[in-house]
């Protein structure tokens, strides 16, 4: 962004921001860093009626923002619901700084289930949650599962329920063993990639999905892999949906700047366990990140960061 020294706020435009402006300077903020748009260490920004950021003189700024980790100084009145919104989703809109970001959001039990024995998972956590799954949506360039989940859940993937444009939709199906009725493959609104081995992609569609080829190792991709070439289509902020099996690849394999775990006051007993990571023998080899705690209804949501150990994985095999 650069300053406009033309652009003076109207009266109105220097009042308090409401929720619904400030989801639209979120979005349009995720939208200028996935672009490379926003450089520098800090912005002032002002917001017009509509809720669009306007760089300005710091004199002018109603909201300073810091693009290393999101932290954010308000210089105007604000309802504690947006500094809540700001707090929560401000460090994914500006993550990354351009050159990728990639995070990642499982909903559990109390006894850390995201599903039942059966595979039931509607619902784990609740609607409030739920949509906060779809503001996660509209603010990335892909949305990516496994395949455990469409065949367990048969997700649509979209926002649906907030305002924003929805993602690519990437599913990770390494031998295209999903049927072509899914509805994320009939659904022709949004377009659909499937990653799979190089010798199932022959057919190059499954339903109205693109077929991506990629080679894996016993059965499961790289997560490094998958980054570096949903980059190369452009799509360098990802969320990671799920499930389980998944967000724990990426996980194991550090290759995710952020992870929302979303905890909901019910035990399931034995059933589809979230997070495994790889047995540890010592506490002192825990992974022990940042961590900042939400309440989402009657859920608890923590947002996780500093994830990443070395080497990083721009620099991984």
């Amino acid at each position: 962004m650069q300053i406009d020294p033309s652009w003076q706020p109207l009266p109105s435009e220097t009042e308090a921001l409401d929720e619904t402006r400030v989801w639209v300077l979120l979005r349009a903020l995720s939208k200028l860093n996935r672009s490379g748009s926003l450089t520098g260490a800090a912005l002032s920004l002002a917001v017009d009626e509509a809720g669009n950021p306007h760089e300005v003189s710091s004199e002018q700024g109603c909201l300073v923002v810091e693009l290393d980790g999101g932290r954010f100084e308000l210089r105007r009145p604000a309802a504690p619901a947006v500094v809540r919104l700001l707090e929560m989703y401000l460090p994914l809109c500006v993550g990354g700084a351009g050159k990728g970001f990639v995070f990642a959001h499982l909903g559990q039990s109390l006894d850390g289930q995201i599903a039942t024995s059966t595979g039931d998972s509607q619902y784990v956590t609740g609607p409030e949650n739920i949509r906060h799954l779809h503001r996660l949506r509209a603010l990335c360039d892909a949305v990516l599962v496994g395949a455990g989940t469409v065949e367990c859940d048969d997700p649509q993937l979209t926002t649906r329920l907030v305002p924003g444009e929805s993602p690519v939709r990437v599913v990770l199906d390494p031998t295209l063993r999903l049927s072509a009725t899914r509805r994320l493959f009939q659904d022709e609104s949004v377009p659909t990639l499937v990653i799979c081995d190089p010798a199932r992609a022959t057919g190059g569609r499954l339903g109205h999905a693109e077929l991506v080829p990629l080679s894996h190792a016993d059965g499961a991709f790289s997560p490094q892999a998958v980054i570096r070439a949903l980059a190369e289509r452009g799509l360098r902020h990802v969320f990671v949906e799920g499930g389980g099996v998944t967000v724990s690849r990426f996980l194991a394999a550090r290759a995710l700047d952020r992870l929302h775990v979303a905890i909901s006051p019910l035990f399931l007993g034995q059933g589809r366990p979230g997070i495994v990571l790889p047995a540890i023998a010592e506490l002192t080899s825990a992974l022990r990140p940042s961590v900042r705690r939400f309440t989402l209804g009657e859920d608890v949501l923590f947002d996780c960061s500093e994830l990443a150990a070395s080497p990083r994985r721009d620099d991984a095999g």
